[in-house]
């Protein structure tokens, strides 16, 4: 569990913090999935808005929270936990009712909550090649050297190589104006494949890991709603995948965490077109 030290940590007013409090940001899937947790089990928490928009996740005060410069970021009695998943575990162990983890399962639900997180790059590829406006795509060198330079560079009181591969992902970007047919491509047929699983899951079983609600259901139905916005046909190549996606959709703790302000159509061909996807 990615839980920081105090070495790790600059802006040290967390430290004294009260009770828990979420850092996220609205539109951030895996704050999406926090905040749902958060609503099912019933957790009191008070929220802050990281707003990624406007770059506020490379402020000094952010990055002294979070050396990764990531949300969520979970403070509990001056305690800071980083990573999603991370956070869903603790919160789960914290609180344990209504479970969410059915004991039974514990290391079958942690490995595909691992199987999950390895996708999250590939969630971030097809968002910013087929959902947000192209604007958001392209981050600038000059805010790269920002993230780069700011934050205590550790976690858990040791050199963090986490930074390396963000800054990567968006030099890459950079390098090719965008996010390229290849990465797109990769990112979908890595999809295609879970999904497969998933059908297969969920044709002997009305939730992910059996009969009752879970973790993993929460996790890839907001992987669901973000495929759905950038157009990945659900309904044509995981026909029970959809129909577990619009039973939790008809429910609003779910529905009200994903909603999407208008967004203007993307240039060039959809995700179906590139991936040769058919009717």
């Amino acid at each position: 569990m990615v839980m920081l030290q105090r070495s790790d940590i600059q802006t040290e007013e967390v430290l004294s913090w009260q009770g828990l409090h979420l850092l996220h940001f609205i539109g951030s899937s895996c704050s999406q999935k926090t905040r749902i947790f958060l609503k099912l089990k019933g957790i009191p928490c008070e929220l802050h808005h990281v707003n990624l928009a406007e770059g506020e996740q490379y402020s000094d005060w952010f990055m002294g929270i979070n050396p990764r410069g990531l949300v969520p970021v979970l403070v509990d009695d001056g305690q800071v936990i980083i990573e999603s998943n991370d956070i869903l575990l603790y919160l789960e162990e914290k609180f344990p009712s209504p479970a969410l983890i059915p004991d039974a399962q514990n290391a079958e639900a942690e490995a595909l909550l691992v199987a999950e997180d390895k996708l999250h790059l590939d969630l971030r590829t097809l968002s910013l090649r087929f959902v947000f406006p192209p604007e958001r795509t392209v981050r600038g060198e000059d805010a790269l050297a920002l993230y780069e330079a700011k934050g205590s560079g550790t976690v858990q009181g040791e050199s963090d190589p986490h930074k390396a591969v963000e800054l990567a992902f968006f030099r890459e970007i950079i390098k090719n104006n965008g996010i390229s047919d290849e990465q797109a491509l990769s990112a979908i047929h890595n999809f295609k494949a879970a999904y497969d699983d998933l059908e297969r899951r969920l044709s002997q079983s009305d939730y992910l890991l059996g009969d009752a609600l879970s973790v993993i259901d929460i996790a890839w139905y907001i992987y669901s709603a973000r495929l759905l916005a950038a157009g990945y046909p659900l309904q044509a190549l995981h026909p029970a995948v959809a129909a577990w996606y619009a039973k939790l959709d008809a429910r609003p703790e779910f529905s009200e965490e994903v909603m999407l302000p208008p967004l203007p159509p993307r240039p060039g061909p959809s995700l179906s077109e590139l991936a040769g996807f058919t009717a």
